[in-house]
Order: C-alpha cells, then sequence, then structure tokens
C-alpha cells in the first residue's frame, strides 16, 4: 500500500512545518482521501498500521519532529509484529471551526509490547491519534465513490504517531505534554476523558 506515495515524503518547501489542526487534519487531508480528491501537497503516505511497530514509522511515514502521519485502512484489531495499540479514553467528535458542526472524530491508543516482545504487557510512551470520519461524512463519500471504479476509500483513518520524552519536550514545538504525562503516570486509563489539545502552528518562510 502507497507505493506511489513514498516518493513525496522529502518534497515539502523549504521552511515548512506541518503542524495542522485536528480539523485540518480531517477536512484537508482525510475527507479529500475519502472522496477520492487531490491533495496538494500529497504527503501522508499509506501503510498498513498491522504491518509496523510505532518506531518502524521513521521514514515510511510523514515525519515533522517527533510526530509521524500517515493513512491506514480501518481495522478492529490494532496488532503488530511486536505489540498492539490499546484504546484509552473515549472518542472525541473535531467540530469545524467554520460551521461548528461534527467533521469527525478522534481517539488515543497507546503502544504496548505484548507477546516475544516482552515477558509480560508493557506499556510504553508511544502514542497515537486516530482520526476518522463522522458517521454523516463518511455516508456522503461512500454513496460518491459508487458511481466511479474505485475501492470505498471511507474505510480509512488518519494516525498521528508520536513518543513522549521528557528530554526532549521543546523538541519539535510538540505541544501535547500534558497528555503525555496523564499517560505515563496512571495505570487504568480506560475511563479517562482527554481534552482537546490547543491548535498548533504553521510557520513558513
Amino acid at each position: 500500500m502507497g507505493e506511489n506515495n513514498k516518493g513525496n515524503l522529502h518534497y515539502l518547501p523549504p521552511g515548512f512545518r506541518f503542524y495542522p489542526t485536528d480539523e485540518e487534519l480531517v477536512v484537508h487531508f482525510l475527507h479529500r482521501k475519502a472522496s477520492l480528491l487531490p491533495c496538494h501537497p500529497d504527503v501522508i503516505p499509506d501503510l498498513d498500521l498491522l504491518t509496523f511497530d510505532p518506531w518502524d514509522l521513521n521514514g515510511k511515514a510523514l515525519g515533522e519532529g517527533n510526530q509521524w502521519y500517515f493513512f491506514s485502512r480501518k481495522t478492529p484489531e490494532r496488532l503488530t509484529p511486536n505489540g498492539c495499540w490499546k484504546a484509552v479514553g473515549i472518542e472525541e467528535p473535531v467540530v469545524s471551526s467554520a460551521s461548528n458542526k461534527r467533521v469527525g472524530m478522534k481517539k488515543y491508543f497507546v503502544f504496548h509490547l505484548v507477546g516475544e516482545a516482552a515477558a509480560a504487557d508493557v506499556q510504553t510512551n508511544w502514542v497515537m491519534h486516530e482520526y476518522r470520519l463522522s458517521d454523516a461524512a463518511a455516508a456522503s463519500t461512500s454513496r460518491s465513490s459508487k458511481r466511479r471504479p474505485h475501492p470505498d476509500y471511507s474505510k480509512w483513518v488518519l494516525c498521528r504517531v508520536y513518543e513522549h520524552n521528557s528530554d526532549n519536550d521543546d523538541d519539535g514545538g510538540n505541544e501535547l505534554s500534558c497528555l503525555d504525562e496523564i499517560f505515563l503516570s496512571l495505570d487504568d486509563l480506560d475511563e479517562i476523558s482527554f481534552p482537546e489539545p490547543h491548535a498548533l502552528k504553521k510557520s513558513y518562510i
């Protein structure tokens, strides 16, 4: 999957910083992907979430600072060669700033080492935000795609993966450290509802 995207990963304009908001990820990237519309620049690749452990994403997903972005197919299980992504908290709505309507959903995951990679289930510092279209948006793109000889791209999700490292809190402008501290300080995260991180800014030359 995504062989046609890999050549685009290193062709961002000089000085470009890829720090999109949740709304921008859903509206300008995931929605266009589901609607089979071109996205310029076409920099987020298609990857199989089940194929890669998070530390293998460097050089394959779109990297910015200590964060990696990629599209993947929806899957009920999120097992990788050496572990699994476990959901924490509940899904949160992603709302359009222009219309105040729900355009997508966001869910949090933490990576655990399991099986031969660890003697027991071990929680790591790797965190994933998984974005999907809201049910109404997915239904709309699905109806549109049925008129074309293409797969149902409404089944895609967009993933943002990063590793928390307290020694590198100022690296890459990552402003999600308050959530990271929750992930790393508590053992039972199933009932936590997470606040929406404030918008991250783009900077251009």
